[in-house]
């Protein structure tokens, strides 16, 4: 059955780091459906059809790992309820799947990354394979719906930052390190609010938020820990976004940045959303494209790759993370025969190395 895989890898909960059990299954499912299949030294589950030495490479990019947060696994009203149900073991499970129904054209393998640690800033799964392969085309497995192909992600920065101070009485004009927190978030929410002026789009806009700030004591100094991430759209770099932010910071200031990612927006014209949108229509469906504004592995491979990239996949990304995390099963096969559809239509895509 289609949805057995899906429901197998949903059972084994995998949150970002211990995706081992999980990994293991889809490495041992591929190999049992054709693949060859290993578990590379990221830890990511890999499989590929058709020649090893085939001249073009589409990578199919999922991710295994979930967000904390187990949710029982249940099937109720024809939809899977359970942690990564849609984010983002839907996607992951339509690739593997279609890529096994597939009658692949020649010249072309099909390699399927079921990639390791995406939820989390160190996005070890992607970095890997980032590095280590060079595809002609990519697809990331990110929840759009069936009908919709994502085009692009915003970029990211997050930032710890921590300010200590001497213990001074309360009666003491001198303003506390909470203050002082307060009053770095006002600079940087102004500065934000002047970048931010006359755009409307919000795939275009900064959008910060502040994800935890405390203080403590041990009554000969008051320390400030303060997180900020910042989504952040094209044009603008993590880079220069934390460059900003120093200036707003008190000069004895300890800030630390991570989670460093580029926004990306690809193109509409080239052979890989041309096939998709074909594929899309002859399963019965009207496509249409869309933006996201968080990030995925879209950010850590486009740039290095400089190939055609899209992100697609089954499921309402607004359940992503959420205590309700559920697919409908039926938007998951037909994601599958599109996929499929779409892979056995490969050898029509002449123009994939060229996204004119």
């Amino acid at each position: 059955m289609p949805t057995d895989l899906l429901t197998e890898l949903v059972r084994r909960y995998s949150p970002s780091t211990q995706e081992n059990e999980a990994v293991d299954y889809l490495v041992a499912w591929m190999r049992d459906g054709g693949f060859h299949a290993y578990c590379d030294a990221a830890g990511n589950a890999c499989g590929i059809r058709g020649p090893l030495d085939a001249p073009n490479t589409l990578i199919l990019l999922g991710h295994i790992d979930t967000v904390p947060g187990l949710i029982p696994v249940r099937i109720e009203n024809g939809c899977l309820y359970g942690r990564g149900s849609v984010d983002a073991k839907g996607s992951l499970s339509a690739f593997a799947e279609a890529a096994a129904r597939a009658c692949l054209p020649d010249g072309w393998r099909v390699v399927v990354i079921g990639a390791v640690e995406e939820e989390i800033a160190t996005s070890r799964g992607a970095v890997f394979v980032r590095d280590h392969f060079s595809p002609t085309a990519c697809i990331i497995g990110e929840p759009s719906g069936t009908e919709r192909i994502t085009l692009g992600y915003k970029g990211r920065l997050l930032v710890d930052y921590r300010l200590t101070r001497p213990v001074a009485h309360t009666a003491q004009p001198t303003p506390s390190v909470g203050e002082l927190g307060f009053t770095f978030w006002q600079k940087i929410t102004g500065w934000v609010n002047n970048r931010n002026a006359g755009i409307a789009g919000f795939f275009d806009r900064v959008t910060p938020h502040l994800r935890s700030i405390n203080t403590e004591t041990d009554h000969f100094a008051d320390t400030l820990n303060l997180t900020i991430s910042f989504r952040l759209p094209p044009g603008l770099s993590p880079e220069e976004t934390f460059a900003a932010l120093k200036t707003f910071a008190e000069p004895d200031a300890e800030l630390h940045p991570y989670g460093m990612e580029h926004a990306y927006r690809g193109d509409r014209a080239n052979g890989l959303v041309r096939g998709m949108l074909a594929a899309i229509r002859a399963e019965g469906s009207q496509p249409g494209f869309v933006l996201k504004t968080g990030t995925s592995d879209m950010n850590v491979v486009a740039r290095r790759w400089n190939c055609p990239i899209i992100a697609y996949g089954p499921g309402d990304s607004s359940l992503d993370h959420t205590p309700d995390e559920h697919i409908p099963l039926v938007e998951y096969r037909h994601s599958i025969e599109v996929l499929r559809r779409f892979l056995e239509n490969l050898s029509v895509l002449s123009d994939y190395a060229n996204p004119l």
